[in-house]
């Protein structure tokens, strides 16, 4: 009797072992490609928002990890100070600074622009990576935008056009804006841009990131022959606070079943951030503009976001709607 539940133990010991072991290889195998080039940025000027979690702040690590002077935009300055001692204790870089940006908020947009500009005489590079997702309940930003598009469009577009005169004083300059494969899937709505007649969480997102790529080629044509180049990319699918509101992986339910099957699925934070730093400091693409990436290489974006006439009038509206027109 004994030595059949001494078996037994080891059956499933070693199933458990294996089963582990195969989790793990799976988790590995999608964290996709990393950049590996040793490049320094000494006294190089970086912008990162939503840099104090995830993807934002993996990459504001490793720039200053190349001695790069890095700015974390972020709304929450308690979390922002946060990340940025967790930065310095593991860069030993203490030009790494907080600053407070919510990009829900134009004032707050221009104030950033002010104060960084009265401490800085350069930019080198803008990564516009803050996002929010899926927000159940519609909700607005100061200036009365849904969220999703305020912010992950909008507060860009114009912390972008307010950094551009920067940018080109400090060419060659890069722009790079983290956009999702989501976009494949969006939509531009011209008669409800808002969702003041209908709120699709889902469908207000997607857009938002088709925005962000239909800004990006937009953008680069406007700054040809500037030295300022300006992508976008798709970091991955990685497991950071941006699920925060997707309520499938908050409920009970999601916790116990679903969440544990995400997390084998999805990107750590640091592998997320791999194509971001692709962007942003490989030599390569010190002329490349305009396009979209994933996995550290060229990718294609969707037909939608080729769409030249819905990127003009895209950028209309948006410099009407943040007051620049």
């Amino acid at each position: 009797m004994f030595s059949i539940l001494k078996k037994k133990s080891i059956v499933w010991s070693s199933t458990i072992i294996a089963g582990l072991g195969i989790t793990f290889i799976i988790k590995d195998s999608v964290q996709g490609e990393r950049f590996k080039k040793s490049i320094v940025v000494d006294g190089k000027v970086f912008i990162v928002t939503g840099a104090n979690t995830g993807i934002g702040k993996e990459t504001a690590k490793n720039l200053a990890k190349r001695r790069g002077i890095v700015y974390l935009a972020c709304r929450d300055l308690h979390k922002c100070e946060a990340a940025r001692k967790e930065i310095i204790l593991a860069t030993r870089n203490k030009n790494v600074f907080c600053r407070e940006l919510d990009l829900a908020s134009f004032s707050s947009i221009r104030s950033f622009v002010k104060r960084f500009k009265s401490e800085q005489n350069r930019l080198d590079v803008l990564i516009n990576n803050a996002g929010v997702m899926r927000i159940p309940q519609k909700l607005v930003t100061q200036e009365g935008f849904e969220m999703q598009i305020g912010t992950n469009h909008l507060g860009h577009f114009l912390l972008t056009n307010l950094l551009l005169d920067y940018l080109k004083a400090s060419a060659p300059s890069r722009i790079v804006t983290v956009s999702s494969i989501a976009h494949t899937r969006g939509e531009i709505d011209t008669a409800d841009f808002n969702s003041d007649k209908n709120y699709d969480p889902k469908k207000a997102y997607e857009m938002s990131k088709l925005c962000n790529v239909l800004f990006t080629r937009q953008l680069a044509k406007k700054l040809e022959g500037t030295g300022v180049t300006s992508n976008c990319c798709h970091p991955g699918i990685v497991d950071t606070e941006l699920m925060r509101h997707m309520g499938i992986v908050n409920s009970f339910f999601g916790k116990i079943f679903v969440y544990p099957f995400l997390w084998i699925f999805t990107k750590k934070a640091e592998a997320g951030a791999q194509t971001v730093l692709f962007c942003v400091l490989e030599p390569a693409l010190k002329n490349i503009t305009g396009e979209y990436f994933a996995d550290c290489k060229k990718s294609e974006m969707a037909d939608q976001a080729k769409d030249d006439q819905m990127a003009e009038w895209l950028w209309r509206l948006s410099e009407k709607w943040c007051r620049l027109a």
